[in-house]
């Protein structure tokens, strides 16, 4: 699978995919410089007048709940059906499901309404979303609900043979599957749950993979989450002592320099 993974990076960098995002204000800057950084180009576009068209003529849509707002449901709808019909991989953040009832109600639909290609989010907004209840903290994972890797595997599995979809789940080891197999990728450093938006900008780094690879969402998003724990590595052992802010920027350095020796060389994942 690592020659895979390479090969999608260089495919990324050498394509440039148009990721058009509407996604979270709060970290929107930091989904852009991630989508830049690895190679790809972002466009945010949340206006109903133009979702649809700049969804049509991009790469990949990301569609992120962070800061849910009644304006911009409707913009998410018409994004995702744009993609649909253009079989363009849309990918689907459902940060704080089961937090509040617009936030379920609002997940429920895109899913029933749209054709999502991956599902990435954190074990409780994905526990939600499986019914298997949860108990969610904002938009952050209960500790109540952290379950063990090879669990949170199954349940990844188990959720995308229903949805028909990549399903991704954050974690201090990340299980992605794609209903048959499951890969569970061990990079990265809890330091990089202590900040505002890591999660989002992994979210970025599928769609950037996704729309190079859009055949490919399974192999696209392993070797994107892969790409997000190698920097949390590298950037921890830069400036992840001097404090957050100079691990942020690490971070983005990371990416911005990432290769396919680097990805090799630093790559801790497992298959199942």
């Amino acid at each position: 699978m690592i020659e895979t993974f390479c090969a999608l990076l260089n495919q990324v960098r050498s394509g440039k995919p148009l990721v058009h995002h509407i996604t979270n204000y709060v970290t929107v800057n930091d989904c852009a410089n991630m989508t830049l950084g690895i190679g790809a180009s972002p466009v945010m576009a949340d206006d109903i007048g133009e979702a649809a068209d700049i969804a049509s003529i991009s790469s990949s849509v990301v569609l992120n709940m962070g800061t849910l707002n009644e304006r911009t449901i409707p913009s998410m709808i018409a994004a995702g059906k744009s993609a649909n019909q253009k079989k363009i991989p849309v990918v689907f953040d459902p940060v704080g499901a089961g937090a509040s009832k617009l936030r379920n109600d609002t997940a429920a639909r895109l899913i029933n309404e749209i054709n999502i290609s991956v599902l990435r989010g954190n074990i409780s907004e994905i526990r939600f979303i499986a019914g298997l209840g949860s108990e969610t903290k904002g938009v952050d994972a209960s500790e109540s609900d952290i379950v063990c890797a090879d669990n949170a595997g199954q349940i990844a599995k188990n959720l995308a043979r229903k949805l028909g979809c990549v399903v991704a789940i954050s974690g201090a080891v990340d299980a992605i599957s794609d209903g048959d197999k499951i890969t569970y990728i061990e990079n990265g450093h809890p330091l990089m749950g202590s900040l505002t938006g890591t999660g989002c900008m992994s979210s970025s780094l599928v769609g950037s993979f996704c729309g190079a690879a859009k055949t490919q969402p399974y192999a696209a998003t392993c070797a994107a989450i892969l790409c997000m724990g190698v920097a949390g590595d590298l950037a921890y052992e830069k400036a992840g002592r001097s404090g957050r802010g100079s691990f942020v920027a690490a971070l983005h350095d990371a990416i911005g320099n990432m290769n396919a020796e680097t990805l090799e060389r630093m790559a801790k994942y497992r298959e199942a």
